[in-house]
């Protein structure tokens, strides 16, 4: 197979890890910190988590470390949606594995933790991982979704474990998956298993994150990747000078993505869930500050704009949501009746008979296309797909409607076209930064010292991300330490806490100051592409989040 010229570079690439992973693995010791607490639920959890529960944060430091150099067979799993530097946290893992003993062996199983569970594998070789270096996606041994949660399924998981005699699973995912790993240490631990379970933290979206795990993977490189687009379409808006681009941005449950690409490319309006829920802000006032900027910037003769949405906003939004749990209910106690229901006008028909009347009232004032992706298919747990809902044509439907009557009444004078997108996919898989391939490799290696000193129920992290790798500090965090119990499906579960953007937080404190005026005026930003040559301010840069927050410390 031919390959691109970038792509030759990349694999040469060497990334740079923290100089307390720096040197003669042999010389990386632990530095222990005090026995530790979770989030919420401490009762729930250290009943739930007897072996696990409580164990101090680590450090590496430089002393002598009499375990790291036994051979070991790890397995590595790739869970849940892509993000950009998964395979490096694989070359970082297998780097230390190999540093540590030559004997040392990496099998990576397929499809996610399904793989696990089947006993479905690849073994891993030099040359094998040479192919994936510094590149983009999942694609080296694929993803999956499978939650590990029946006692059949933990079961399998052990005996596959037991058959390949392997010293420990890493884990690279979310906060679900990442869950899943800090019960499987716990149930490894109490069957009597030498198993360890590392985990690494993943997600684009940004939300598994807090004072230890400063940003997950994957965030840098999508939220540049997404504004180098909106920097591109506000400067084809600033030409043509006709269009409204509504941008919706993947992130259901934070709006960390929306937020960075604001902070990156200074839009005229960016929407960010969390104020929409803390302000309990309706449909109408969402659309009201959508029209502001729009009615200002007619005013100075500018009929263009860009409107940036996080991907989850109609959940954040009180009478939409309250109709999504009407609607979630409703159709999974009368699943049969409503799936026979062979027409979108019997749907509605139906809805009018067992629905509340503000949300029947407000599904029939939603255009026909976007009330259908209400009532399409549901997801595995009989919920409305969230993330099928075109929130951005939604908008510019009513975005329209209630222009055409400030006209009416003279308010508005101006030219209102707009144009729909969506970018998520185009994030998810893309060539590292430099920031991401350093920091994942780093991760991955982290994990491997974290597994040969015997450690289990961690994941893997490194602090400091705002400076140079050089001044990284790389260790672990007690996975139990970062959950709380909350009710999913019916029951209290344990879970890692999602990390929402704080509207008290440095990054949002920003472009509050500076939305006002964007608001009004032309102050786009245009970012370009990623650039992984030149010099470390143009190439090594970290996120306007991260810069930010570490700025009060």
């Amino acid at each position: 197979m031919e390959l691109s010229a970038l792509q030759k570079s990349r694999y040469a690439y060497e990334p740079k890890l923290p100089a307390n992973l720096s040197g003669d693995v042999s010389e990386i010791a632990l530095k222990t910190g005090e026995a530790t607490t979770s989030v919420a639920d401490e009762a729930d959890l250290r009943a739930l988590f007897k072996k696990t529960f409580g164990r101090p944060v680590v450090s590496f430091i430089k002393g002598h470390n009499e375990k790291i150099n036994r051979p070991l067979t790890v397995a590595v799993i790739l869970s849940g949606g892509q993000a950009p530097g998964g395979h490096n946290v694989i070359a970082g893992l297998y780097d230390g594995l190999k540093k540590g003993n030559a004997a040392s062996r990496l099998l990576g199983f397929l499809g996610g933790p399904s793989g696990l569970v089947d006993g479905k594998y690849v073994e891993m070789t030099g040359d094998f991982i040479a192919d994936y270096r510094n590149t983009g996606g999942f694609d080296i041994i694929g993803s999956g979704r499978t939650k590990i949660e029946t006692p059949e399924q933990f079961a399998a998981a052990l005996e596959t474990a037991k058959k390949l005699n392997l010293d420990a699973v890493v884990i690279i995912g979310g906060d679900d998956s990442n869950t899943n790993a800090a019960l499987l240490a716990e149930y490894f631990l109490a069957q009597n298993s030498k198993v360890q379970v590392i985990g690494c933290p993943k997600t684009i979206d940004g939300d598994l994150k807090n004072e230890h795990i400063e940003a997950s993977f994957g965030f840098d490189t999508a939220c540049k990747t997404y504004s180098e687009l909106i920097g591109n379409i506000e400067r084809d808006a600033n030409s043509a000078k006709k269009y409204w681009h509504f941008i919706k941005l993947m992130g259901r449950a934070a709006s960390h993505i929306a937020l960075e690409c604001a902070l990156q490319t200074q839009p005229n309006v960016c929407l960010v869930s969390e104020e929409v829920d803390e302000k309990k802000l309706s449909l109408s006032q969402v659309v009201d500050q959508i029209c502001s900027s729009i009615i200002k910037r007619a005013e100075n003769k500018e009929n263009f704009g860009v409107v940036l949405i996080p991907e989850g906003l109609v959940e954040f939004i009180p009478e939409v949501k309250a109709l999504i749990d009407e609607l979630n209910d409703t159709i999974a106690l009368h699943e049969k009746e409503f799936g026979g229901l062979s027409s979108f006008i019997d749907q509605i028909y139906w809805l009018s008979r067992n629905i509340s009347g503000p949300s029947y009232e407000l599904i029939q004032s939603l255009p026909p296309d976007i009330a259908k992706e209400f009532l399409m298919d549901r997801d595995p747990h009989g919920n409305v797909q969230v993330s099928r809902i075109e929130t951005e044509k939604l908008l510019i439907g009513m975005v329209e409607k209630r222009l055409a009557k400030l006209e009416k009444e003279n308010i508005y004078r101006g030219k209102f076209s707009a144009l729909a997108h969506f970018f998520g996919y185009e994030g998810r898989c893309a060539f590292p930064s430099n920031f991401d391939a350093d920091y994942c490799y780093s991760l991955g290696f982290g994990a491997f010292v974290l597994i040969a000193s015997g450690l289990t129920g961690y994941i893997s992290n490194v602090k400091n991300l705002a400076l140079p790798a050089s001044q990284w500090v790389a260790g672990g965090v007690p996975l139990t330490m970062m959950m709380n119990m909350e009710q999913r499906h019916g029951s209290k579960k344990p879970v890692i806490k999602k990390a929402l953007v704080e509207l008290e937080g440095a990054p949002f404190k920003a472009f509050d100051a500076a939305r006002e005026n964007w608001a009004a005026k032309t102050c786009y930003l245009f970012p370009g592409a990623i650039q992984y040559f030149g010099p470390p301010e143009v190439c090594d840069q970290p996120t306007k989040t991260l810069l930010l927050e570490h700025s009060g410390r």
